[in-house]
């Protein structure tokens, strides 16, 4: 690798494919970083982004002359950098910093105010930057997506008809910043003007983050910020919420405030537990809502209306103490909890702010009892209503943070419900965040597209989306719950559960059988939802799509609907449109028949009533198109085929839950295959010549 310099002082890293250089001689300063990307800051306060892939750029002045301006390079968490830095005067000292990555098309602004100052001034604050491209923001409770139009909370993505993106979001102090149009039309990104000062040392950071493809562009995103925040992201099976199923008794399930006829709440849950066991499937966990607790000035459970009196089980529902209870469960429970209440004594006790408890104490409190009563994850809800803080600098981060490190020092992780955009950034700061609400109450049809959008802003931020819960015999939401990647949660009556209907989406221990990244919209449905008046208003089917990766070997999930106003209608995309890069099978799930396609081929589909279903896998070396269990709606996640390569011959290993005797492996050839076992057993492959489907069944050997 070479670099032509037309400078007096320069930097290069050839090891990381990383060439930086500050170009001086006609005054300013200019950086370059990954995928051609380059920055510029000139003395008399204008600083400029340049991407080259598309023409893009992005201007904006200080206001102000600079001095000190200078580059540095170095490393961070995210990668090597190469950075300008500059001090001026406005109407206090401030400092400012532009920093490119060379592994990542990310420009990271900084803006410090050393000694103090007004919150009155933005930085990065564009004039001049990419037009006519169509926005999305995300608003509100459960941060349901706008396009084209301007929250200022979280995000920023900008996108025009090839999927060209550019992201601009807060890299820190997320529960205050703001991104919004500054005073003469500019782009800007800082602090929300409801906080007058800042104070000495503060620093705030904002991203702007390119890319070809809306999806790519999250991801890089989204990556780049945990990266630099240092979150372990999450595997899909973090915490038992993911890894199993679970029965939720939270609102729009059965047993929300009330139980079965004539039976306690321990007898009403312990009972659902016998109908797991009796239908052969084992339960994960089982939720606790509300309900669980005393509420309101008369210390009574079920006061639906008020906040936390005292956050332990109530006596009247639990008179042994929540230990005793899930210790006769044997399984681990997860507790909700809203804001506290005006009477609650937790006011005389704890420091607190607004509506909820800041004071790390209260935290630690909380977290030891929890653990010591068998939960195994803390939901708090209400988080962009009631069970709010002051607004200010510091209290928002003090009760998210106080009880995150609490309950991670318990081995607790954490359920955000209620979230506003601002909620899903600050998970970034803790490894315990582990999943998130994505939908409003209850999931139904009409909230798929919400769903799947903010989906997206989740699981960019290596957040697990919950749809939260619905009934076993909803098949589209069943499967919608299973490719979405995040926890699955029922709330059947006791005595109406649908086991076979289960165990499409999980393994007879309940482990779920899922994909590897939550289900997302294709990047033509963001195109196509910028140019509807709504997502009310949609005409054609929505599009998602997720995958198990095996190396190369990629097998993607297709799932599209009926939204909006669209009629009975087809869904028209290309394989390459969900990662499919190479000639595949393409096999539509509920119908049972399938198809050889090209990555560019055009295809239509039509889609009615019920959702339409596609799994497309490659081919490999053998010839063949694996398309594994098609007893699962996953039929290749990883917990049921935990290894699958193709080297001339398919070689797989099928995992099975106690008590399973046998399961079937799919997949296309053009010649009916051969299949022997290494382990365990497989019987007659069963070749149908018409279709080149085969199936083979497979036995477990002691070890599973």
């Amino acid at each position: 690798m070479g670099c032509l310099l037309f400078a007096t002082k320069f930097v290069i890293k050839t090891a990381g494919l990383f060439c930086t250089f500050a170009l001086s001689a006609v005054g300013s300063t200019t950086i370059a970083g990954a995928d051609g990307l380059t920055a510029s800051v000139d003395p008399s306060g204008t600083y400029d982004v340049w991407v080259s892939s598309n023409g893009w750029h992005f201007g904006g002045n200080i206001g102000y002359s600079l001095s000190n301006l200078s580059v540095a390079s170095g490393a961070d968490s995210i990668g090597d950098y190469s950075e300008i830095s500059f001090d001026f005067q406005s109407d206090a000292p401030r400092q400012g910093a532009v920093r490119l990555y060379g592994n990542q098309p990310a420009v990271l602004f900084t803006l410090t105010c050393p000694s103090g100052a007004p919150n009155t001034f933005l930085f990065p604050n564009w004039t001049s930057y990419p037009q006519n491209l169509e926005q999305l923001t995300y608003y509100g409770i459960f941060a349901p997506p706008a396009f084209n139009s301007a929250y200022t909370e979280g995000p920023w993505i900008f996108f025009d008809s090839s999927a060209n993106t550019f992201i601009v979001a807060p890299a820190s102090h997320f529960m205050v910043s703001a991104t919004g149009w500054g005073p003469n039309g500019g782009l800007s990104s800082g602090i929300s003007p409801q906080i007058p000062t800042l104070p000495a040392g503060f620093e705030q950071r904002t991203f702007l983050v390119t890319g070809q493809g809306i999806n790519h562009t999250f991801d890089i995103w989204g990556n780049a910020l945990t990266a630099l925040l240092g979150k372990a992201r999450p595997a899909n099976d973090a915490d038992v919420s993911l890894n199993k199923i679970g029965y939720w008794t939270d609102n729009g399930a059965t047993y929300y405030y009330q139980t079965a006829p004539s039976l306690s709440y321990e007898q009403t849950l312990a009972g659902v537990q016998t109908d797991f066991a009796g239908l052969g499937i084992g339960l994960g966990y089982i939720q606790l809502d509300s309900w669980f607790y005393p509420k309101g000035p008369n210390d009574t459970w079920t006061d639906n209306g008020s906040g936390i009196y005292q956050y332990t089980a109530a006596p009247a529902l639990f008179p042994a103490g929540l230990a005793s209870f899930q210790q006769s469960l044997g399984i681990p429970l997860v507790t909700h909890a809203r804001w506290i209440d005006p009477s609650s004594p937790y006011h005389q006790l704890y420091t607190m702010s607004g509506s909820v408890v800041t004071d790390p104490s209260y935290w630690n409190s909380v977290a030891t009892y929890l653990a010591s009563s068998g939960v195994s994850t803390y939901e708090q809800d209400w988080l962009d209503a009631k069970a709010e803080t002051n607004f200010d600098l510091t209290d928002p981060d003090l009760f998210l943070d106080n009880m995150a490190v609490a309950l991670a020092q318990q081995n607790l992780t954490i359920q955000y419900s209620m979230p506003s955009a601002r909620h899903f950034l600050q998970s970034a700061w803790h490894n315990n965040i582990t999943t998130i609400r994505a939908s409003t109450d209850r999931m139904q049809p009409a909230n798929w597209t919400n769903f799947l959008y903010t989906s997206r802003l989740a699981s960019a931020l290596g957040l697990w989306p919950f749809t939260d819960n619905f009934l076993s015999s909803e098949t589209g939401n069943l499967l919608l719950a299973t490719l979405s990647a995040g926890p699955i949660g029922i709330g059947d009556p006791v005595g109406a559960i649908n086991g076979p209907n289960l165990l499409h989406a999980v393994r007879a221990d309940g482990v779920i059988v899922k994909p590897d990244v939550p289900l997302t919209p294709i990047d033509s449905s963001y195109l196509a939802a910028a140019e509807a008046p709504d997502l009310t208003h949609m005409t054609t089917p929505q599009i998602a799509a997720t995958y198990t990766d095996f190396g190369a070997l990629r097998a993607a999930y297709v799932f599209a609907y009926l939204q909006g106003t669209a009629n009975p209608s087809e869904a028209t995309f290309r394989p390459s449109d969900f990662g499919t890069n190479e000639i595949a099978y393409l096999y539509n799930y509920f119908a049972g028949t399938g198809q050889v396609v090209n990555p560019s081929d055009v295809i239509s589909m039509p889609v009615g009533a019920d959702p339409l279903y596609l799994v497309a896998v490659p081919f490999g070396r053998s010839g063949m198109a694996l398309l594994g269990d098609l007893g699962q709606f996953v039929p290749l996640g990883k917990k049921r085929i935990t290894s699958f390569t193709d080297d001339g011959v398919i070689h797989l290993t099928v995992a099975f839950a106690s008590g399973e005797k046998s399961r079937s492996v799919a997949g296309y050839s053009p010649v009916a295959p051969k299949a022997r076992a290494s382990g365990g057993a497989v019987g007659p492959v069963a070749y149908n010549a018409s279709t080149g489907l085969f199936q083979i069944p497979v036995e477990p050997g002691p070890d599973g």
